[in-house]
């Protein structure tokens, strides 16, 4: 079973998590924004993903601090985890309607970070979560998981809807980039011979 533990405690945060890759999709989430926490819970569920995740950040600042702790730290969770990575699939791509919303992520674990994020929402506030923080979790995210990230609203009227089509987007094309193809399982996904 590819596990992880990570415990990250900051000035500004303290964050722990447990990640399980071949798992059921439970999870026990918590940082103190609501939507937020939703989010990562669709995530665990849709990527079939065990998350335990409790974060415990300066919220009296702003939301920053612990929306981009939380993407940094399940970036090294995925990164541990994951380990030296050989046999899987490392690219996967996933297109997700969400009612009147559609949206595509295309992501690829092979060890270099690269982020390109549009999400059209155009509000401040999606729930009690401040929308434009999508963003900087995905940049957390990719810098420590050692990915590259490409995730898009095509259209769509709800901002929720957006933000949720992208985030079970992320774990459905993440659930394929980890899985792990048989065939190749003592192989790097590289023609370099490193990731």
């Amino acid at each position: 079973m590819r596990k992880a533990k990570i415990e990250r405690n900051t000035k500004e945060t303290r964050i722990s998590g447990s990640l399980n890759i071949d798992g059921k999709g439970t999870y026990t989430v918590s940082t103190g924004i609501r939507f937020f926490d939703h989010m990562l819970e669709l995530f665990a569920k849709h990527g079939g993903f065990d998350l335990t995740l409790k974060a415990d950040g300066d919220l009296d600042v702003d939301q920053h601090h612990t929306v981009e702790d939380v993407g940094i730290v399940l970036g090294q969770l995925f990164a541990k985890a994951l380990g030296d990575r050989k046999g899987i699939n490392r690219a996967g791509y996933f297109v997700l309607p969400m009612d009147e919303t559609l949206a595509v992520v295309a992501l690829d674990l092979g060890g270099r970070p690269a982020l390109v994020y549009k999400d059209k929402v155009k509000v401040r506030l999606v729930g009690d979560l401040q929308a434009e923080l999508a963003e900087d979790f995905f940049g957390g995210w990719v810098n420590h998981a050692g990915a590259n990230l490409h995730a898009k609203v095509l259209y769509g009227r709800s901002n929720h809807h957006k933000l949720e089509a992208i985030f079970k987007c992320f774990a459905r094309a993440l659930k394929y980039a980890c899985s792990k193809d048989e065939r190749l399982k003592d192989q790097l996904p590289s023609t370099k011979g490193l990731l």
